[in-house]
C-alpha cells in the first residue's frame, strides 16, 4: 500500500486525506496545530459556489489610492510592511484588467461551482453532514444604483450559468426580518449553502479520517528531502516520516516549504478578521454580503459571524486595532440593536497568489511532490473539489477538467 504525507489539516489537506484514503491509500495528515486551527476555521462560512470576482478588479485599481489612506476602507496595509509588500503588489494588481478578470472567473468556476454537492459527498456518512445547509447567499445594496455599478460582476455570473435573482428591500425583508430596512436592493444566488460550524466541521472530516484508519500527527514540518528509492523523506521535531508522495497544503504557511524545490511561489497572507457574536437574541436567517462594507453576515450554530476585510502585514504581525475597530463600528451602524451575550474576535491568514488562482498539481522538479493551496478567500468553498482532484492527481486517475491554470510552475524568475 502507498502511503501518502499531506502537510496542512484545513479543508484542502483534511479533504485529500479523505478522498485519499477512500482510494486505498495510507495517509498520514501533518499539521502543527491541528484540524481546522487557520483559516479553514475562521472564514465566512459560506459555500460561494458564484464568488468569481477576484479581490483585483478594475473598481479596485479606480479605488485603491483612497483606500490605502483610509481608515474606514475595506483594504488595510502596515505602513512598515509596505516596501516589502511591492512588488508582490504590482503583481497582483497587474491581474485586475477585465480580461484577467474574466479569466480568473472561467478558471475559478470547475472548483466552485457545484461546492454544496462536493461538501456533501465528502462528508457523507460521517458526523461533519448535520453542519451543511443549502442556502441561498445574498447581495444587500444600498440602492440599485449600486447594484448597477456592479452590473459587470453579475452579467459575467449570468454569462457562465449562475442562477439568481433580484428584489428590492422591502420584499426581501419579507423572507428575512433581519435585514429590514437596510438594503434597497437584494440579489438572491441560488445553489449555494453554508457550514454552520466551519471549525467543528473540518474536526468531524478529521476523527472520521482517524476512525477509518488515518494518522493525524500534531508537529512542524522542518524539512522535506528526497530519500532513497525514490521516496520522500519529511522531518519533523524528532522523527522523520518517509512516503511514497507527499501534498503541500499549508495555505498561508506553504511558501517555506516549497522554497528549497526552487519554485517561484508569490505567495502573501491576505489576512481576514471576524466577529462572533455569541447566542444573540434573534438570527438572520439568510448569509449576506454587505455590499458597500466588503463582509460578510453569517447565522451559524450559536452565534452570528461578520468576516470580511483584506488586510497586508505579512504572516507574522499580530492582530491590529484598525480592521477590529472598523469592523465594529460599521455592525454597530447597521444592527444598533443586535443583542447577544459575548463578543469574539479573530484573525486568520488566507493564502494568495498574485493571479489570485490557487497551486494545484505536482511541481515540475519532482513528480512526487503535489501542492494545493493559494485558494484565497475561497478555501472552504473550493476545498472538498479541490481534495476530490488531488487524490485523482495521485492516484493518476483522469480528470476531465483543465488544470493548466493552476499549475505550480507557472511562475517563472
Amino acid at each position: 500500500m502507498k502511503t501518502i504525507v499531506i502537510v496542512g489539516a484545513g479543508i484542502v489537506g483534511v479533504s485529500s486525506a479523505i478522498w485519499l484514503q477512500r482510494a486505498g491509500l495510507k495517509v498520514i495528515l501533518i499539521d502543527r496545530s491541528g484540524p481546522a486551527s487557520g483559516a479553514s476555521h475562521g472564514n465566512a462560512g459560506v459555500l460561494a459556489a458564484s464568488s468569481i470576482m477576484p479581490i483585483p478588479n478594475p473598481a479596485l485599481v479606480k479605488q485603491l489610492p483612497f483606500m490605502l489612506f483610509s481608515r474606514n476602507s475595506p483594504l488595510f496595509v502596515k505602513a512598515t510592511y509596505f516596501p516589502k509588500l511591492l512588488p508582490f503588489l504590482f503583481g497582483y494588481l497587474a491581474h485586475s484588467s477585465t480580461k484577467e478578470v474574466e479569466k480568473y472567473a472561467r478558471a475559478m468556476t470547475p472548483l466552485i461551482r457545484d461546492s454544496v454537492e462536493q461538501h456533501l459527498s465528502l462528508a457523507k456518512g460521517t458526523e461533519a453532514e448535520k453542519y451543511i445547509t443549502k442556502v441561498d447567499y445574498c447581495f444587500g445594496y444600498q440602492s440599485e444604483r449600486a447594484y448597477k455599478a456592479d452590473k459587470a460582476v453579475w452579467t459575467l455570473r449570468d454569462k457562465l450559468g449562475f442562477s439568481f435573482e433580484t428584489c428590492n428591500g422591502k420584499d426581501f425583508s419579507k423572507f428575512d426580518p433581519f435585514y429590514d430596512g437596510l438594503f434597497d436592493f437584494v440579489v438572491r444566488c441560488k445553489n449555494h449553502g453554508k457550514i454552520s460550524d466551519p471549525g467543528k466541521y473540518i474536526k468531524a472530516l478529521s476523527d472520521h479520517f482517524i476512525s477509518q484508519g488515518g494518522e493525524l500527527i500534531i508537529s512542524n514540518v522542518k524539512d522535506i528531502s528526497l530519500g532513497t528509492n525514490n521516496s520522500v523523506r519529511t522531518k519533523l521535531e524528532g522523527e522523520i516520516i518517509t512516503s511514497d508522495k507527499i501534498l503541500i497544503a499549508s495555505g498561508a504557511w506553504s511558501k517555506n516549504l516549497t522554497n528549497k524545490f526552487k519554485l517561484k511561489v508569490p505567495l502573501e497572507s491576505e489576512r481576514g478578521y471576524h466577529l462572533e457574536f455569541l447566542k444573540p437574541k434573534k438570527y438572520p436567517k439568510f448569509p449576506m454580503m454587505v455590499t458597500s462594507k466588503k463582509f460578510v453576515i453569517t447565522p451559524m450554530k450559536g452565534r452570528i459571524r461578520a468576516a470580511g476585510l483584506v488586510e497586508f502585514a505579512g504572516i507574522s504581525a499580530a492582530s491590529r486595532v484598525g480592521p477590529i475597530k472598523l469592523l465594529k463600528t460599521q455592525i454597530a451602524q447597521l444592527f444598533p440593536d443586535l443583542e447577544f451575550e459575548k463578543q469574539v474576535e479573530w484573525l486568520g491568514h488566507r493564502p494568495a497568489l498574485i493571479d489570485s488562482l490557487p497551486m494545484l498539481g505536482h511541481i515540475d522538479q519532482n513528480e512526487k511532490v503535489f501542492l494545493a493551496f493559494g485558494h484565497q478567500h475561497l478555501g472552504l468553498t473550493a476545498g472538498a473539489k479541490t481534495g476530490r482532484i488531488v487524490s485523482d492527481l495521485i492516484t493518476e486517475r483522469k480528470i476531465n477538467l483543465d488544470l493548466s491554470h493552476y499549475k505550480p510552475n507557472r511562475f517563472t524568475y
